[in-house]
This record gives C-alpha cells, sequence and structure tokens, in this order.
C-alpha cells in the first residue's frame, strides 16, 4: 500500500511564497514518477510540475513555470513544490501523485496514487 501525505498549505498574499511537501510511504520511490497538480472549484484538475526519480528529469506547466520549483529529499521519500510569485489563480486544493513510469508525466492518467490535497488560498 502505498500512502501519500500533503502538508504545507495555507493562506498567503499575492507575490507571497509557499512550500508543499509530499510525504510517501509504503515503497521505495526510487524508480517512480512524482507530480503535482491542482485543482480549483468547477475546473479540470490541472498538471503543476512532475519529477522522474530516474534522472532526475523535471516538467513544469506552463501557468507555472519560473514561479514553481520542484524537488526531492530522497533520504525522507519527500517530494517538495515552491511556489513563489503566487498569484490569486494559483488558489485551489494540490495534489500529490506517484506514478510507476519513470519519468515526469504531465498526463493525471498515468498516476496511480494520490494524496489528499491540501489547500492553498492567495489573496489579492
Amino acid at each position: 500500500q502505498v500512502q501519500l501525505v500533503e502538508s504545507g498549505g495555507g493562506s498567503v498574499q499575492a507575490g507571497g511564497s509557499l512550500r508543499l511537501s509530499c510525504a510517501a510511504s509504503g515503497r521505495t520511490f526510487s524508480s517512480y514518477g512524482m507530480g503535482w497538480f491542482r485543482q480549483a472549484p468547477g475546473k479540470e484538475r490541472e498538471f503543476v510540475a512532475a519529477f522522474s526519480w530516474s534522472g532526475g528529469s523535471t516538467s513544469y506547466g506552463d501557468s507555472v513555470k519560473g514561479r514553481f520549483t520542484i524537488s526531492t529529499d530522497n533520504a525522507k521519500n519527500t517530494v517538495y513544490l515552491q511556489m513563489n510569485g503566487l498569484k490569486p489563480e494559483d488558489t485551489a486544493v494540490y495534489y500529490c501523485a506517484a506514478t510507476y513510469l519513470g519519468r515526469a508525466s504531465r498526463e493525471r492518467y498515468d498516476y496511480a496514487y494520490w494524496g489528499q490535497g491540501t489547500q492553498v488560498t492567495v489573496s489579492s
């Protein structure tokens, strides 16, 4: 059984920063891909960022490129999402996900495991 637990969400003013964490347990993720997605009310779940343990490749959604950074701590089996320059349109529930595929996939249907989500609210 795989568990993903997100933390670090909260409320911040526009221009501020937050760092989300995703602690993975149940398996070693050295050959997995990890991703962050978000979902705002009434909208589809949107790709944010992804990381592949194999080769260390990353991928970012167009709306967050240059502002968000995905990183990992292998020893802690934890994935982070550093969010800088936050905008009101970044307001959403953010989900961590894991895929058996050894690449930084942008496709939500590639991900078999999901966390419970953490709320990020950005006020103007």
